[in-house]
């Protein structure tokens, strides 16, 4: 199974709050068979404990090391909101949920960071049209 495919990515041109963003992330992790739906309230317990917020509009959901049970594949699920949401007094566009089975979140977060580290990369990613434009801007995680 790919880390991302094209149903795992949403746009919309509204906004969203933090509880609606989390929960769409983890029911299309859900959806793709990568996490139980326990994994909601691992990301929950995320978020109370620190932000996922990582700046230029991303924020990166993903449960607690606790959760690692309701993982059952590493998978991506990749949502632009073009209101925007308030995570925590930030203003997230992006919400990318991740799921990692043992260690290997830590290498799709790396490629994630990187991607959103570069102004002209975050800027491709604000103005893709569709899915299939985000799909393939997004599509060096599953290499």
């Amino acid at each position: 199974m790919s880390v991302l495919d094209l149903d795992r990515i949403k746009i919309h041109e509204g906004s969203a709050t933090r509880e609606e963003a989390l929960r769409e992330a983890s029911d299309l992790l859900v959806a793709a068979g990568a996490v139980t739906p326990e994994y909601l309230d691992a990301m929950r317990q995320r978020e109370e404990t620190v932000s996922t917020f990582m700046g230029n509009g991303l924020a990166i959901p993903h449960g607690t090391n606790d959760a690692k049970s309701a993982i059952l594949a590493s998978a991506l699920s990749v949502v632009r909101y073009d209101g925007g949401v308030d995570w925590g007094g930030e203003r997230a566009t992006f919400v990318v949920g991740i799921a990692g089975k043992g260690d290997e979140h830590l290498e799709i977060l790396s490629q994630i960071a990187v991607l959103f580290s570069e102004e002209d990369e975050v800027a491709k990613l604000n103005a893709a049209a569709t899915p299939d434009e985000l799909f393939a801007l997004f599509s060096g995680v599953n290499d």
